[in-house]
C-alpha cells in the first residue's frame, strides 16, 4: 500500500528519520517546517534520500501556509516539540554542545525560566511555550487536516486499504520528572486528548507514539552515553529478583504510600486524559525503561500507519512489539 505522508517538522531529528523510513517503503513524502530547508547532518551534509522529499516552509499554527499540502494525504505525522523552554537547550542540541546542554538542564534545576530561541517573551504562554509547541501546533494541524478531508473528500482515496486515515503525534513516556518540568508531559497528554476528541466519529484515527529516551550515535553523539546508562539501568531492574528492593521499586512504593487515594493513577496510564501519576512513579519509570534508537521510533511510526488496528497511545513496549522486538524477546 502506498501512502501520501506529510511530516510536520520533517527536517528535525525524529521527523527526518520518519521521512527516510517512509521513502524506504515507496511512500510519497512531504515536509513542512519553519525554515523549509532540507535535512542536513550535523556536519552539514545533505543525504541522498533528502532529494526525494518535498520540502516546504510553513507554520503549524497558520493553516493557510500548508492547507493545500494536506490534499490527498493519507497520513500526517507531527514531530514538533520542545523538551525545555530554555534557549540554551535548543542551541546546545543543534551544536551537540554537551557543556551547554548541562548548563541548560542546570538552569531548570535551579528554577530558571529561560527562553526558547523561537520567541523571547515573559509569559509561560508565549508562542514557544510548552503549551504552544507541544499542544497547540498539533491541535491546529489536526483540525486543518480534518477540515481538508471534509471540504474535499473526493481528493482523498476512499478505498478500504487507506481508510481510516492516520494522524500520528509524537508524544513521550512519562519520564524524567521532576528534572523535566511537569508541564512538558502535561501538554503532551493534553495534545493526545485534544486529537482524540477531534478525531472521534471521523475518518481519521489518532495514534500517539510514546518513546522513551531517543538516541543516535552520529546525529546526536551526546545521547550515546546517556543511552548506555539508561540501558544498563533498565537491564539491572528487569533482571533483579522479585524480592530485591531496587531503586525503582522503592520509588513506586513511596509514591503509593504518599497517595491519599488508593485509586490514584497507575504508573502507566493508558487513557490520554488520565491524570498524571506521582513524580516518584515517573522517576521510577526512568530507571526501568530502556532507550530507543531514533530509527526504531521511525519504524514504529510507519508500522502504526500501515496497521489499521493501531490507534490511541503506543508506549515503548508496544512500539517494540510493532517493530518485531516483542516476539524476539519472548523467543530469546
Amino acid at each position: 500500500m502506498t501512502h501520501k505522508l506529510l511530516v510536520v517538522g520533517g527536517n528535525g531529528f525524529v521527523g527526518s528519520t520518519v521521512c527516510r523510513a517512509a521513502l524506504g517503503r515507496g511512500w510519497e513524502v512531504a515536509s513542512i517546517s519553519s525554515s523549509g530547508t532540507p535535512f542536513r547532518t550535523p556536519k552539514g551534509h545533505k543525504p541522498g534520500w533528502a532529494a526525494h522529499v518535498s520540502w516546504h516552509t510553513a507554520s503549524a499554527l497558520s493553516p493557510n501556509t500548508y492547507r493545500t499540502l494536506l490534499r490527498g494525504r493519507t497520513a500526517v505525522v507531527h514531530t514538533v516539540g520542545t523538551l525545555l523552554e530554555i534557549a540554551r537547550y535548543k542551541e546546545a542540541v543543534r551544536a551537540t554542545d554537551v557543556g551547554g546542554l548541562a548548563r541548560a538542564v542546570g538552569g531548570v534545576l535551579a528554577g530558571g525560566e529561560g527562553r526558547n530561541p523561537l520567541k523571547r517573551g515573559a509569559s509561560t504562554r508565549h508562542p514557544a511555550s510548552y503549551e504552544t509547541i507541544n499542544r497547540d501546533t498539533a491541535l491546529r494541524v489536526c483540525e486543518t487536516y480534518l477540515s481538508a478531508i471534509k471540504e474535499a473528500p473526493d481528493a482523498f482515496p476512499r478505498d478500504a486499504e487507506h481508510m481510516p486515515y492516520v494522524f500520528v503525534y509524537l508524544s513521550a513516556e512519562d519520564m524524567g520528572r521532576p528534572v523535566i518540568p511537569r508541564r512538558y508531559i502535561e501538554t503532551k497528554r493534553a495534545a493526545e486528548h485534544g486529537i482524540e476528541e477531534r478525531c472521534e466519529g471521523t475518518d481519521v484515527r489518532g495514534v500517539y507514539i510514546r518513546p522513551s529516551f531517543i538516541y543516535h550515535p552520529h546525529l546526536r553523539p551526546f545521547t550515546t552515553p546517556i543511552a548506555a546508562l539508561a540501558s544498563l539501568s533498565a537491564t539491572l531492574h528487569s533482571h533483579a529478583p522479585s524480592l530485591l528492593p531496587t531503586p525503582s521499586r522503592v520509588l513506586h512504593a513511596l509514591a503509593r504510600a504518599q497517595s491519599p487515594d488508593p485509586r490514584s493513577p497507575s504508573p502507566a496510564p493508558s487513557h490520554t486524559n488520565t491524570p498524571l501519576p506521582s513524580a516518584l512513579h515517573a522517576l521510577a519509570t526512568t530507571l526501568e525503561l530502556p532507550p530507543i534508537h531514533v530509527d526504531h521510533v521511525a519504524e514504529a511510526v510507519c508500522r502504526a500507519i500501515e496497521r489499521q488496528d493501531v490507534r490511541g497511545p503506543v508506549g515503548l513496549r508496544r512500539m517494540r512489539e510493532l517493530i518485531g522486538w516483542g516476539e524476539r524477546e519472548r523467543g530469546g
